[in-house]
């Protein structure tokens, strides 16, 4: 403490020292009387006392310092500490979960408590409603044969070549916790798992049968856990019958896919802002308007695109090799009814369903191929056409650009929530939707007809009809085709050309509801 405080005094010494002559510099350029500097003096007796008792006060105020210091130091540790203890029994934070909703937690059921015949990985594969699809259909294959879940792993080298993991969509906390009485699921394979699979120097992989039942996955599926503990499915896209499967296992199927996959946090939010701003602006309907290129390109449909136009479409669709189809006829596939709808058929066609043209149209889509051009007769029927990007301010939407998946899950959310939804092609997302919004109690569906529509189109602009019974014909087309209650078609060995499961899934709806 004496070496401290005399290199205190010494420092203080040469401070003042320094302090001086800097003085004295500046008084010899403004022209003023140099003084001896005081280290050319001898120091008075007074003058000596006043600088010890300076030094004394400064060594005072330091330790007062030091002390406050230590007080708020050790404040802010008990802080931390207690923040560790917080987070430490709130469950479930972080990897996507943010779950809020603590009545949600207050009623979680039981944990099932079974004896695990092994662990199922899975590789989900296709855009986001397929994937979607597939992850409910493996949590019920996984909880029947009595396995434990691996979060399933998201298809990264798709077409559409977006890298969002499964926590980047869907709130992965949530879904786990809340199918906690029916299934085990983890978010990655326990370590001595993972060491074993290491030392093997490989893992078990195989892509189940499509459109297999439940005896599939008790003889072939769990013999091959039991024997290998740990089992990678390397696809889940239709892997599971749409029928003939016991109806437990279907209740699951839909509670997976209306409750438990839940939107992470971010995309709902956002989602739900985008709901809020269409139903302050009055009824809406959402137009799944299948018009982007890779579509057309890989349908091979080009009714109304420039020779350029069809000569770009021809090109992508020889660029892609797992695109099998190379040479299409667009006339025949269109007339087929196998052809997305162009904006200008469906413009006719919603004007002769007479829905209200002041109603907001929100297109849930991405770029439509030809832009405004190609927009401009569905804009022309109705004028208050809106996408996410227009409701919203760019900053927004920066976080979900170039992660598809996520922009599609927007759309999901809008659609599912709308007072009208329409698609113009019956791909995934119109199949999940349609069947989501049967589950919310038959909210109104138009589904397009396109066979019978490009038919009357073509009749109408051949002058072979008038508009009114081009509008009654339609009409009389989509009479049973607005979301009403139906039992799902069953064509036995044909389950492609069938209903699908979820867009119509009868064993979850109310028995009133059905009809033959």
């Amino acid at each position: 403490m004496e070496q401290l405080n005399k290199q205190l005094e010494e420092g203080f010494l040469l401070h003042h020292h320094h302090e001086q002559r800097l003085i004295n510099h500046r008084e010899v350029a403004n022209g003023d009387k140099l003084e001896p500097p005081d280290d050319e003096k001898p120091y008075s007796k007074i003058k000596l006392m006043n600088k010890l008792h300076f030094i004394n006060t400064m060594k005072a105020e330091k330790k007062l310092r030091i002390a406050k210091i230590r007080d708020l130091a050790l404040q802010f540790i008990s802080m931390l500490l207690l923040l560790c203890i917080l987070f430490h029994w709130k469950p479930l934070r972080g990897g996507g979960g943010d779950v809020a909703d603590s009545d949600f937690y207050k009623s979680l059921p039981p944990e099932r408590v079974y004896e695990s015949n092994g662990y199922l990985m899975i590789s989900s594969n296709g855009g986001l409603n397929q994937m979607r699809s597939g992850i409910c259909d493996m949590v019920a294959i996984a909880r029947y044969l009595n396995v434990t879940l691996i979060v399933p792993q998201l298809d990264n080298t798709s077409f559409w070549n977006d890298q969002s993991q499964f926590a980047d969509i869907f709130n992965v906390d949530y879904f786990i916790e809340s199918l906690r009485d029916e299934v085990k699921i983890l978010k990655q394979l326990p370590e001595d798992s993972k060491l074993k699979i290491a030392e093997s120097g490989s893992l078990y992989s195989m892509a189940p049968v499509s459109w297999s039942n439940m005896s599939y996955y008790y003889n072939k599926i769990l013999p091959r856990i039991k024997s290998f503990d740990v089992l990678h499915l390397t696809k889940s896209d239709a892997r599971l019958a749409n029928n003939g499967v016991p109806e437990e296992v279907q209740k699951l199927r839909c509670r997976v896919n209306y409750q438990a996959l839940r939107f992470a946090s971010p995309i709902e939010k956002l989602a739900k802002k985008i709901v809020r701003v269409l139903k302050r602006n009055g009824p809406f309907l959402v137009l799944h308007l299948r018009y982007e290129m890779d579509m057309l390109a890989f349908s091979g449909c080009n009714e109304g695109c420039s020779a350029e136009e069809i000569r770009e479409l021809t090109a992508m669709r020889y660029a892609y090799p797992w695109w099998k189809v190379k040479e299409i006829d667009s006339e025949k596939v269109r007339r087929e009814g196998l052809c997305p709808l162009t904006p200008e058929e469906t413009a006719m066609a919603l004007r002769a369903l007479d829905v209200d043209p002041k109603i907001q149209i929100y297109i849930a889509a991405g770029d439509i191929y030809g832009g405004e051009r190609r927009l401009a007769s569905l804009r022309e029927a109705f004028p208050r056409l809106v996408k996410k990007e227009t409701l919203l301010p760019e900053k927004d939407l920066t976080p979900f650009r170039n992660h598809s998946n996520q922009m599609a899950a927007l759309d999901y959310h809008v659609a599912v929530e709308a007072d009208i939804f329409a698609p113009t092609y019956g791909g995934n997302m119109a199949k999940v939707v349609e069947g989501h919004r049967r589950f919310l109690g038959h909210r109104k569906t138009i589904l397009l007809d396109r066979k019978a529509i490009v038919g009357l189109v073509d009749r109408y602009k051949n002058r072979d009809m008038s508009w009114d019974e081009f509008s009654t014909a339609m009409k009389e087309a989509h009479s049973d085709k607005m979301g009403q209650p139906t039992r799902r078609l069953e064509i036995a060995g044909k389950p492609k050309d069938e209903d699908y499961f979820y867009t119509n899934p009868q064993e979850c709806l109310p028995d009133h509801h059905l009809q033959d």
